[in-house]
């Protein structure tokens, strides 16, 4: 629901997300996750811009609630073989997730009656596409999603939603349309 890469989210802290923001500033601010790293070399984001703060959606700050209650429900289990890095996507042992992302995605997606097939790149895809569909200008989707340029969002990220494309049609009718 935020555009992140998976890279950002393996390597997000709990320290670096804020589920309750400041309603009484002026102006108001949500909650909201700081995405200022990744389990690149270094801990670097992909680019510079992709170094960004992003609100987030009602729904995602109550299940990261959800998560947080979840994860101290795994820590108790875990007991003494609990490793403590303030991992927001921990394993249930409190380690970074590895390559197992893509596989327990699956997992879930079969689950839900979808198939094997999906990856969790997609929902990166999907939420370039939703925006986009929802009449987001392209370079604040772009800048959500911490490209450097539009391009890449336009020609890898946003795919059409419709399975028609109306805006010839629309405007045409608009402009020719029947007149009294």
């Amino acid at each position: 629901m935020t555009g992140i890469r998976t890279e950002e989210a393996r390597a997000l802290t709990w320290e670096l997300v804020d589920l309750d923001g400041d309603p009484a500033a002026d102006p108001p601010v949500p909650s909201h996750a700081a995405l200022w790293r990744s389990v690149r070399a270094h801990g670097d984001t992909k680019t510079q811009r992709s170094k960004r703060t992003l609100a987030l959606p009602e729904f995602a700050a109550d299940a990261l609630r959800e998560q947080r209650a979840r994860q101290a429900a795994e820590r108790q289990r875990a007991g003494p073989r609990w490793e403590e890095h303030d991992l927001v996507f921990a394993s249930t042992t409190g380690t970074p997730r590895s390559g197992n992302v893509r596989r327990d995605f699956q997992a879930i997606c079969e689950k839900a009656s979808l198939g094997k097939a999906w990856t969790p790149r997609e929902l990166r895809h999907s939420f370039v596409s939703m925006l986009s569909a929802d009449d987001v200008a392209i370079e604040d989707i772009s800048h959500l999603v911490g490209h450097s340029s539009t391009r890449t969002t336009e020609r890898v990220y946003r795919h059409e939603l419709r399975p028609v494309l109306r805006t010839g049609a629309e405007r045409m009718e608009r402009i020719f349309g029947q007149r009294s």
